[in-house]
């Protein structure tokens, strides 16, 4: 299906950017948002071990465990789930700084619509929490957007510090 502007985002040029940056392990709550072109082919990929988790704040916990045992980790949530993970976030992402990679999923965001812009108040706050924050975040809305993926997950293992990539449509 493509959007309307003609725009697309394809799930395998996302993981494919992921792998190129080290990424080994995928942690996520079951999601329908990126179900078909994330999740499913991520599970079965034999060069990643994907972890479900109950709710998304374990996702953190077990990201800052893989890192100090020199793996990369992805965190694939809704962005209804960052903000319940907030906690979390804010104390393993920013206060320890810690390489937290998040594939944050913008569900119900309006096609060609920016986050800033959306008729939904969660979707509207995302981008001035991470600022806030002081997360760097990348907005993936197209499969051209999927070349800032790789360098980003790079800068945040290097850097020690967390990244968001916010997922603008649903992928393919």
């Amino acid at each position: 299906m493509t959007a309307p502007s003609g725009r697309v985002l394809h799930g395998q040029p996302m993981i494919a950017a992921a792998k190129q940056a080290g990424i080994s392990h995928v942690l996520s709550v079951p999601d329908i948002h990126t179900a078909k072109g994330l999740l499913t082919p991520i599970r079965g990929d034999k060069d990643l071990t994907l972890i479900r988790t109950c709710k998304e704040d374990e996702c953190f916990g077990i990201a800052a465990g893989l890192s100090y045992g020199d793996k990369r980790a992805l965190i694939l949530i809704q962005y209804t789930g960052f903000l319940y993970a907030m906690n979390a976030i804010r104390a393993i992402a920013c206060e320890h700084k810690m390489p937290m990679v998040m594939m944050i999923g913008l569900l119900a965001k309006e096609p060609d619509v920016p986050p800033q812009d959306s008729k939904k108040f969660g979707l509207r706050i995302i981008e001035p929490i991470l600022d806030v924050m002081g997360i760097e975040r990348h907005y993936i809305d197209d499969d051209a957007d999927t070349s800032l993926i790789a360098p980003a997950i790079n800068r945040a293992y290097e850097q020690s510090h967390p990244v968001a990539m916010l997922i603008g449509r649903r992928p393919l």
